[in-house]
């Protein structure tokens, strides 16, 4: 780094910290918007990860948090301890400072899908750190997961996992406590289904096989179960379960995006659920995309595992409307049902990383609107 550049790193940092200090000492907004406008980096993050955003959160000024946020502040920055300015908001129980920067979030994200969908190349570079990911490990990329080898074990409670290496941690692709989830999701989209003797049932992602079971044990059998799967292990995992010769049960063994032709010319589900591992926002987004073609008609449910960004109370938060948003946009209304998760209970986790450590699990449920 020469001389000029090693400058106005200096001059940044110094502009930076003032600018932070200033609102931490609760200076009148006129002053900083002066520093704002004389060239502070609004991106700027001192020793304790705070930005200026975060600061103006602490204050709880409202006034400063939507300057912050016009002017461009970096709502998803965390701080030293993981923490975003949405989640000092909700530390203060500050709903309005909250709402800012979650609808902020939203309407970036919006705009950052909208851009990617227009372009035929890579999505747009961006400071986003929700939806672009730039884990390459198993946890993260399709293409390394399905060249992963798959653990099925159970851990030291009793409790089912599936497992894979990614980095140094193992990661539980579906793991024994959801199945309180899935029995929620398998209520909402079978009970009092019009066409509940006769349901056609499409599920992306085995995992476990905890919702296939649940779908299985339906008062009624599904006439027609397709299920959507394509690592090898998970396969031959069904295959000595006898998944292969279960009445009605059709197995695709590849991705739903290799399977997508096949599914839409078979049609009419009347339950469609997903839960890849693996996958991010943007293919979730896509998959939104096929089901008015998927699903049979108004009576039809839909709904998929919501556990993006679940680690972090303003990502989990950010998803769910986007989710919400984007579903709409194909003509899917969401109702939303609580489900209280046990947190409590950290034995759950074993020693793999955690992927869902907030206290309520949303859970959706969509039908087609004609």
């Amino acid at each position: 780094m020469d001389s000029d550049s090693d400058s106005e790193v200096h001059v940044l940092t110094e502009a930076g910290e003032l600018l932070i200090s200033s609102i931490l000492q609760g200076q009148p907004i006129e002053s900083i918007k002066q520093l704002v406008k004389d060239g502070a980096p609004l991106w700027y993050q001192d020793g304790e990860g705070l930005s200026p955003l975060h600061a103006a959160a602490y204050m709880q000024d409202e006034l400063l948090v939507k300057f912050l946020i016009d002017e461009g502040a970096v709502w998803n920055a965390v701080d030293n301890l993981k923490n975003t300015a949405g989640d000092i908001a909700l530390s203060f129980n500050n709903e309005p400072i909250y709402i800012l920067i979650r609808d902020a979030a939203i309407r970036s994200e919006m705009l950052l899908s909208l851009l990617s969908s227009r372009s035929s190349s890579e999505p747009p570079a961006s400071s986003n750190l929700v939806i672009q990911n730039n884990d390459d490990t198993a946890a993260a990329s399709t293409k390394v997961f399905l060249e992963s080898k798959l653990k099925y074990v159970k851990d030291p409670q009793g409790q089912e996992i599936c497992v894979v290496k990614a980095g140094d941690d193992e990661v539980g692709v579906m793991m024994g406590w959801e199945k309180n989830i899935m029995e929620e999701t398998v209520k909402c989209l079978c009970d009092g289904h019009e066409n509940s003797s006769n349901l056609k049932v499409l599920n992306i992602g085995f995992g476990l096989g905890i919702i296939d079971s649940l779908f299985q044990n339906l008062s009624t059998l599904p006439s027609v179960h397709y299920i959507v799967e394509p690592h090898p292990d998970v396969l031959q995992h069904m295959k000595d379960l006898g998944w292969y010769h279960k009445p009605g049960v059709k197995i695709l063994e590849m991705t739903w995006q290799n399977a997508i032709d096949e599914l839409l010319t078979v049609g009419g589900f009347d339950v469609v659920y997903t839960d890849t591992f693996s996958e991010d926002y943007n293919d979730l987004h896509q998959f939104f995309e096929h089901l008015p073609d998927l699903l049979a008609g108004p009576e039809s449910r839909f709904s998929f595992f919501n556990g993006l960004g679940a680690t972090n109370a303003l990502f989990y938060d950010v998803y769910t409307h986007l989710s919400e948003l984007h579903l709409s946009e194909v003509g899917v209304n969401v109702k939303w049902q609580d489900v209280r998760v046990d947190n409590d209970n950290t034995e759950k986790w074993g020693k793999t990383r955690e992927y869902f450590t907030l206290p309520i699990y949303r859970l959706p449920l969509g039908q087609m609107v004609y």
